[in-house]
Formats: C-alpha cells, sequence, structure tokens
C-alpha cells in the first residue's frame, strides 16, 4: 500500500486563501514551466503575469489567455479588476449576496416590537409572524443568524476607516 503524500504548506495556505488555482494543468506558459519562482497553483500570480504578457511584453491577448488557461472573458474581467482595484481586485470574491437582503432594519425592528408586546418567543414563532404581517417567507436560520449578527455588532466596536488605496494603471492600461 502507498501512501499519499501530503500537501505542501504553500497549497496550504493557498487553499486557505482562497487562491489555489482549480486547474494548474492547464497554466502553459513557458515561465511557469522553467523557473520554480511560478507556481500555476497560484491564481493571483497566473492572473498578474497574464495581465504582464499582454501589456508589457506585447503578446496577443487570444494566445496569452490560452497559455495561462484561461478564456478570453476571463482575461478581461481580471484586467477590468486590476484596473479598479489594483492586485487586491485579482483576489477572487466572494460569490453570492454579500449581506442578508431579506432580513432588514424594518423586519428586525418588528422582532423587537413583537418580542417587547408579546414576551419571548420562539424563533418558527417569529418567522410566522413576519410570514403574517409581510408576507415574506424566510427559513428559522435566517432569523437565528440575523438576530446574532445583529447582537454581535452591537457589542462591537465601529470599524477603523480605511485609507484610500492608490490607482495601479501602470501595469495594465487600455
Amino acid at each position: 500500500m502507498s501512501k499519499k503524500s501530503l500537501p505542501s504548506p504553500k497549497l496550504n495556505a493557498l487553499r486557505l486563501s482562497g487562491t489555489l488555482h482549480p486547474h494548474p494543468e492547464r497554466v502553459t506558459d513557458a515561465l511557469f514551466a522553467q523557473h520554480d519562482f511560478f507556481d500555476p497553483h497560484d491564481t493571483l500570480q497566473v492572473k498578474y503575469e497574464m495581465l504582464r504578457r499582454v501589456q508589457i511584453d506585447h503578446q496577443s491577448v487570444r494566445g496569452t489567455a490560452a497559455a495561462f488557461g484561461c478564456s478570453r472573458p476571463t482575461f478581461y474581467q481580471a484586467q477590468a479588476a486590476f484596473l479598479a482595484q489594483g492586485l487586491a481586485g485579482l483576489l477572487p470574491q466572494k460569490r453570492g449576496p454579500h449581506q442578508a437582503h431579506k432580513l432588514g432594519q424594518e423586519i428586525l425592528s418588528f422582532v423587537d416590537q413583537v418580542r417587547a408586546n408579546e414576551g419571548p418567543l420562539s424563533t418558527p414563532q417569529l418567522v410566522e409572524r413576519i410570514r403574517q404581517k409581510f408576507d415574506l417567507v424566510i427559513h428559522r436560520r435566517s432569523l437565528e443568524r440575523a438576530l446574532a449578527r445583529r447582537k454581535k455588532n452591537a457589542h462591537s466596536p465601529p470599524p477603523l476607516p480605511r485609507a484610500p488605496q492608490p490607482a495601479t494603471k501602470d501595469l495594465v492600461a487600455s
């Protein structure tokens, strides 16, 4: 029975950060084949080098996208993200809704009002009251998460303001 090799610490770090390339075998660019510095498993590095190859080395978008295992639309999306946000734009973005979109402040205020008037109710009872009042069907866990999030945020200090980041347009200009 053969032993399976353990994943390297770098692969684990890439996986945890969400930057592990899903198909490193599709990256056929010569730099990634010839030099250990260039890692086809690193999505961020692959996208950056792809953009650099077109902008600095004046290679075609079609050929470069193919050599880096991407489609042309993926290249143009990466280019637009890089122009808008710099290197951070090349990081994978969270998919789906980025915040609770059904349970707004109006509904949570209604829950507070019902609890104040009628005492503690179970989550299914509150879900039913929301359905009756707002004609909105929500899952019990959605309400529980929204209430927990609001409670957590009430005890957290406000976030610090972020300094504006300089735009990085030197590398990829249209």
